[in-house]
């Protein structure tokens, strides 16, 4: 029997679509985004199209794992939006926006964390393209060539920058420069590498470096309601700088409101992702 032909897809080093026509007659697809959150294979051949799913301990695993990042996501979001509310229509006191900010920015590190923790743990394709196969538990790995481990990656980054700019928010008397250097500068990073990872999302569902436009498809629905939320937290940083001659922010508003939004945001696609599983 003749080796599968196997035609590969993606943007620039990454390969985010393998193809394998096999001697058999039928066509093996594997993407990545549903390998490693469903563990499935497409399969079509001359009997029909149908699905190759990884072993139960797999499947097992990846449900588990998406149940924990999709409940922080919520989490998170809703902790985000109350503290932004407070802010907005609460009683003005900064710490008690920080602390309820601080609560919600632990669970974005956990949901970024075992976000990554889907990548080193999801099947792997078979040689021969035929199956999924499920390795050894990872709790680390080091994948930079790999487009899924990048996003995640780039993803729990940019939660830990965020956990500096929400520690940095209880310090007390500090001067305008010094508010812009701890608190300011530290979210506009971390909202930029959430940016980052939403982009490469994007690529590892569209198989190019841009993004498009797939309505059908729940893991593009909830990159996008992500990527959106990511843009209003970028609004929000952005508004939120300290103006050095006045001490006052750029739009406190804004600030407030981009926040809250935003972590809707999140908090929505965590509860689309709930059902982005096996």
């Amino acid at each position: 029997m003749g080796q599968p032909e196997q035609r590969a897809e993606g943007a620039g080093p990454f390969t985010t679509r393998l193809t394998w026509l096999r001697p058999e007659g039928d066509t093996v697809v594997w993407e990545s985004r549903p390998a490693r959150r469903r563990g499935t294979l497409a399969v079509r051949g001359p009997g029909g199209d149908r699905t190759s799913t990884a072993d139960a301990e797999a499947l097992g695993r990846l449900r588990r794992l998406n149940a924990i990042a999709s409940g922080a996501f919520v989490i998170g979001g809703a902790l985000f939006a109350l503290g932004a509310g407070v802010a907005q229509f609460g009683s003005g006191n900064a710490l008690e926006s920080a602390a309820i900010y601080f609560a919600g920015g632990l669970f974005f590190n956990t949901g970024g964390y075992v976000s990554l923790l889907q990548v080193l743990n999801a099947p792997r394709q078979s040689p021969q393209g035929s199956s999924l196969v499920t390795g050894k538990w990872r709790w680390w790995g080091y994948e930079p060539m790999h487009l899924d481990w990048l996003s995640t990656f780039v993803l729990f980054v940019g939660t830990l920058v965020f956990a500096v700019n929400l520690l940095d928010s209880f310090r007390q008397g500090l001067s305008t420069q010094q508010v812009n250097r701890l608190i300011w500068t530290p979210d506009v990073i971390g909202c930029a590498l959430f940016l980052i990872s939403g982009h490469l999302s994007f690529v590892e569902i569209c198989h190019r470096p841009w993004p498009c436009l797939r309505s059908r498809s729940l893991g593009w629905w909830v990159v996008a309601v992500n990527q959106l939320g990511a843009v209003l937290f970028m609004v929000s940083a952005l508004a939120a700088f300290t103006r050095p001659a006045t001490g006052s922010l750029v739009n406190a508003d804004i600030a407030n409101w981009g926040t809250l939004a935003g972590a809707l945001c999140f908090s929505v696609g965590g509860v689309l992702q709930a059902f982005e599983r096996p």
